[in-house]
């Protein structure tokens, strides 16, 4: 998964030191004809490992790349993904491409965001408007009958490939899929957060996956559609809630975009928090956005307070995401963001502050307008359940 990778102690072991060894030969190859070897003998051995439970070797390597700056460490993530995400299958009609897909939904609420159970009707609608404005012609597809939260869906890359081996389990038998939720952990209430609606689909090789992968689509245009008519289906299960689709795709690609555009979508959904919560119009507001640093960079904080006070209600972490370090301009990015958003002042610091937490409960401090660290508290309101955690 393309995030900072924390680096290891542990020594790399034979097969860490081989994926390496062959990524960096993908990364350096001058042909696709070479390509092949490499992208086979390294999706060879992912198999194998992937297929054993040896994640540990696969995690090696990718933080060895990724410390010594190799182009290597794209090439060997996206084969990673692409093993534990899809798999040649074969069925009575012939071979067939089987890919894991998510749906994506960024949602807010003064509640709870509900994790559930799907009711036939809202997998049947959804399943309409999938095969109408996502999929390509004649996709045959299968939908899990669960909202799944981040904290619920499958850990690492052996969990991800046999989650997906059920599903395309289940759409060649031609049945759905039942998430038992008994085995499901449970889930962080956010004001702020990402729900997944996962399926599965198969094509014959080579033929299209998707709507935009035909010659007269566009991913601008499914995302519209998609957004329109799908949308409505999920109103009665996300009652209570805003909440926006994401256009769906391969499991790690939209995994990657709902990381991306959940902070964007983070900050303004907590202006409207305070807005229903506190009746703080968003130009009451103050944003203090401030850097965060352990050895290096870790993330953005912004803390939200009214604009005559020095009080910090509440709070948003975003967490820096690919290649993103101190030279990217977040700062700006966030101030845009939030001016757009109708905030009344935007402070963003740019002083060096400690990756520091609450001693007692463990939340994320925030700087206040003079750069001091504190805790984000809601004023206490009676009759009125909200999340616990800031998102």
């Amino acid at each position: 998964m393309k995030r900072r990778r924390i680096h290891s102690p542990l020594r790399m072991s034979r097969d860490a030191e081989r994926l390496v060894w062959l990524a960096q030969g993908l990364a350096e190859s001058g042909s696709r004809t070479e390509d092949a070897y490499w992208e086979h003998e390294l999706t060879q051995l992912i198999e194998r490992l992937i297929g054993a439970g040896q994640e540990e070797a696969l995690n090696l390597a990718l933080d060895r790349l990724h410390e010594t700056g190799s182009p290597g460490y794209d090439d060997l993530a996206d084969l990673i993904e692409s093993v534990a995400e899809s798999a040649r299958l074969e069925t009575p009609e012939g071979p067939r491409q089987g890919l894991l897909i998510a749906l994506p939904v960024l949602a807010w609420s003064r509640w709870s965001i509900p994790a559930r159970r799907l009711q036939p009707e809202v997998l049947t609608g959804l399943g309409n408007q999938l095969a109408a404005h996502v999929l390509a012609a004649d996709v045959p597809y299968v939908l899990a009958d669960h909202l799944y939260s981040p904290d619920q869906l499958p850990y690492g890359y052996g969990q991800t490939r046999r989650y997906a081996e059920r599903l395309w389990q289940a759409l060649r038998e031609g049945r759905g899929y039942h998430e038992d939720p008994a085995r499901l952990p449970e889930v962080v209430p956010y004001i702020s957060d990402v729900r997944y609606v996962l399926g599965a689909v198969m094509v014959p090789p080579g033929r299209p996956v998707f709507r935009w992968n035909e010659v007269d689509g566009q991913r601008q245009q499914a995302l519209e559609r998609w957004r329109a008519q799908a949308g409505p289906n999920l109103q009665g299960t996300l009652a209570g809630c805003g909440y926006e689709l994401l256009l769906p795709d391969a499991y790690f690609a939209a995994w990657r975009r709902a990381d991306r555009e959940g902070r964007p979508y983070s900050l303004r959904a907590a202006v409207a928090y305070l807005d229903a919560q506190l009746t703080l119009k968003p130009v009451q507001l103050r944003a203090v956005a401030a850097p965060f640093y352990d050895r290096r960079l870790e993330e953005w904080r912004i803390g939200f307070g009214p604009k005559n006070g020095s009080d910090i209600v509440h709070g948003v972490v975003w967490p820096l995401l690919g290649q993103e370090d101190e030279t990217t301009d977040t700062g700006a990015e966030i101030e845009r963001i939030l001016q757009a958003a109708g905030v009344g002042e935007v402070v963003v610091l740019d002083q060096r502050l400690p990756l520091e937490y609450c001693e007692d409960c463990g939340a994320p401090l925030y700087a206040n307008a003079e750069g001091e660290l504190v805790h984000a508290e809601m004023p206490e309101q009676e009759g009125q359940a909200v999340p616990t955690h800031l998102h």
